[in-house]
């Protein structure tokens, strides 16, 4: 059982679903990002820490086509912590929020034995684009490259050192691509549980399979907290994705098509759970 799916129904919301919810031209979204969960301090730096809870926030709002304005941060503080390991975390989300033009508006502090930080975006967008939507025929894409993060996630469980330039350290966010491509996306969601997995909700959701033009390995597939794009459109607008593309030099790897025959179903073990 997908726990993460099960605990998620339980709450009867139209507003659920999707990357955030949209109410009255806003969209609200919020993330966890916990120590032990999602990293380790040994791993990555405090201003890293910092900076990555609020660009995986963030991605949320690109993925629907919303311009991020506040944050709130709830952040659970180890007792040992000095005052110059705050500065430095602070710093991490203050830099981060300021290259996205994000106000940082409030939350909560409380002592805790680990770093756990949950923040919840407000964004604002006149067009936003939901997971819903897909029809027979579109073409399903995704941005960049997958399969990084769990091989860097794999040395580290290891032992072993990442490069500073790392994707598991410095998630790659498509903004400006999703600011000229929007007319043409159907529908989107961020890669972060994986792939086959995030392909799974989109099967589920739409009740449409996908025709795969090529075998996507495990290993790429099953690669979690990539936040690249994944979205589908429809094929008469491949010439001006492919541009936009190139444009703004965004990889983007055309991957499959959908179909209504069959379901997708997702191999991979939970992220989470």
């Amino acid at each position: 059982m997908n726990k993460e799916s099960f605990f998620i129904s339980l709450f009867n919301s139209k507003f659920i679903g999707d990357d955030a919810a949209f109410i009255d031209g806003f969209l609200y979204s919020s993330d966890a990002f916990f120590e032990d969960v999602h990293f380790k301090r040994d791993w990555i730096s405090l201003y890293d820490i910092g900076y990555k809870s609020m660009l995986v926030n963030i991605s949320d709002a690109i993925a629907m086509n919303a311009k991020p304005l506040y944050a709130l941060i709830s952040i659970a503080l180890p007792k040992d912590m000095s005052q110059y390991d705050m500065e430095i975390l602070a710093s991490g989300i203050k830099d981060c929020a300021k290259k996205y033009g994000i106000k940082i508006a409030g939350g909560d502090t409380i002592s805790s034995d680990k770093i756990d930080i949950s923040i919840t975006i407000i964004s604002k967008t006149k067009k936003p684009i939901f997971r819903k939507k897909i029809k027979e025929g579109y073409l399903l894409a995704y941005t960049g490259e997958l399969g990084s993060v769990k091989k860097d996630l794999d040395r580290l469980q290891r032992g072993y050192k990442i490069s500073k330039n790392s994707k598991f350290k410095r998630p790659i966010l498509r903004d400006a691509f999703m600011q000229k491509a929007n007319r043409y996306i159907k529908a989107c969601m961020d890669i972060s549980d994986g792939l086959f997995d995030d392909l799974s909700k989109l099967s589920k959701l739409n009740r449409i399979g996908f025709d795969f033009f090529k075998k996507i390995p495990k290993r790429v597939g099953c690669s979690g907290e990539e936040y690249e794009l994944l979205f589908a459109f429809d094929k008469r607008d491949l010439k001006k994705i492919l541009n936009i593309s190139k444009k703004t030099r965004t990889p983007i790897t055309i991957f499959a098509k959908a179909k209504r025959e069959s379901k997708f179903r997702n191999l991979c073990r939970p992220n989470h759970f």
